[in-house]
This record gives C-alpha cells, sequence and structure tokens, in this order.
C-alpha cells in the first residue's frame, strides 16, 4: 500500500471518487484526471485516507488502494483567479459542454463531477472547470459564491438556484429565453441531463423546478481556495 505523506500535494493520474466517510460510503466527488489533492489532518486508516482537493477545498476519503494512482505534484496548486470581464467570453464554452454532456448518454449521479454521469452542481463544476473557471463544489456554496441578481437581468451563463426557503438545493445554468440546462434526479421526473423553462410550465419537471426557484446568481469571478495553513 502507498502512504501519503502529510503537507505534500498529488496529482491524480486516474479519475478518483471521494466518500463521505472512512468506510468509503457515500459518494461526495470525483477527482478528474490532473487534479490535485492534498493529505487531510484526519487519521487514515489500513483502507482509507482523508484528503482534500485543491481547487476547491473539498473534504472526503480515498481507497487507500487509489494511493498507487498518485503521483507527487511537481509545483504546488496555483489557482487562476479570473474576473468577470476575463471569464465572461468563456461562457458560451461552458454551455457547449453541458449541451455536449446532454447529447452523451447518462444518468443522474450523486457526487458526480467527472461524467457522463453528473450531479447538478458538479455538472455546474465540471462545465467551468474545462474553460479554467473554478467553482465551488455544492449547489449551496456555489448559490453563495454567486452575486445575486434580478430574474430580469438574467443572460446565459448564469445560474439559477432552486430548493427550499431554508437552502439550496439544485442548481442550473441558464441558457436564454427562460430555459436552462442541469442534471436532473429521477425523483423530479427525470434521471440525467435535460433542458427545462422558467416560463412554460407545461412539462412536469419544469413544473417541479418552478415551485421549488430560489433566485438566480452571476459567476463574477473563478473561485481560489483559502490559503493552507502551513504551520
Amino acid at each position: 500500500m502507498v502512504v501519503l505523506s502529510s503537507g505534500l500535494e498529488y496529482r491524480c493520474s486516474q479519475p478518483l471518487n471521494l466518500y463521505k466517510t472512512a468506510a468509503l460510503e457515500g459518494l461526495v466527488t470525483q477527482a478528474a484526471v490532473g487534479r490535485q489533492l492534498r493529505l487531510a489532518p484526519a487519521q487514515p486508516t489500513a483502507t482509507a485516507w482523508a484528503v482534500a482537493l485543491c481547487e476547491d477545498d473539498y473534504p472526503g476519503w480515498i481507497s487507500a488502494a487509489d494511493g498507487v494512482t498518485l503521483t507527487p505534484a511537481k509545483h504546488a496548486y496555483q489557482p487562476i483567479c479570473l474576473d468577470r470581464q476575463a471569464l465572461a467570453p468563456r461562457l458560451p464554452a461552458v454551455i457547449a459542454f453541458t449541451q455536449r454532456a446532454m447529447a452523451t448518454p447518462n444518468t443522474y449521479l450523486w457526487g458526480g463531477t467527472v461524467g457522463p454521469n453528473f450531479d447538478c452542481s458538479g455538472l455546474m463544476q465540471a462545465a467551468f472547470a474545462s474553460v479554467g473557471i473554478r467553482l465551488p463544489r455544492d449547489s449551496y456554496q456555489q448559490e453563495a459564491f454567486t452575486q445575486p441578481i434580478g430574474w430580469d437581468e438574467l443572460i446565459p451563463g448564469d445560474l439559477v438556484f432552486f430548493g427550499s426557503p431554508e437552502r439550496t438545493q439544485h442548481v442550473a445554468l441558464y441558457l436564454g429565453e427562460g430555459r436552462y440546462i442541469h442534471s436532473s434526479g429521477k425523483d423530479q421526473g427525470r434521471n440525467g441531463i435535460g433542458i427545462d423553462s422558467l416560463e412554460d410550465l407545461s412539462h412536469p419537471v419544469s413544473a417541479a423546478y418552478h415551485r421549488q426557484l430560489r433566485r438566480p446568481g452571476r459567476i463574477v469571478a473563478s473561485y481560489c481556495p483559502r490559503p493552507v495553513d502551513q504551520g
């Protein structure tokens, strides 16, 4: 078994699953090839290691057996902190990514960020990352990261958030003309990526999500993780 060293960063040579617990239960996110991670303070077990992904600070447990797929990173992760002016021209490519993902056979996967199977925020994170724009991992984190805007201000590339009054539970990418694309679970009437409407509620999935609307938001910067305490 490969043993990771505390304080070092590692690069993924294969996609990795990150789980909620040391028992490797509950997929919470995935790491694409090329992503970097670091060992977390939690005590490792014989079968699992606690890690955090460098690009979004997201914690989880990986199988110790996956250690053989990790290589020491040549350099510490250096975020590219884009502002709105720099990222806006990349939004058409973000939309194109989601449309290609929709055209590929897929199903909704809780924790999915690599594809072809995504969860809602995983699809958003992967789509923006494909053009060098980093987002936080979960929908409620993405909502907090965005600039609140009015419904009449929506433009293609903005995000739309859904859930309860207390908490965001779902996110979609606005396409224009009242339409949005998202990865939806079968409990809402679809199992995978599809396009729905904020205005035409004749489709049951559009109607179901309309009842859960929270607010739209605009990405005005690329996410930059907090500095790691080396002390």
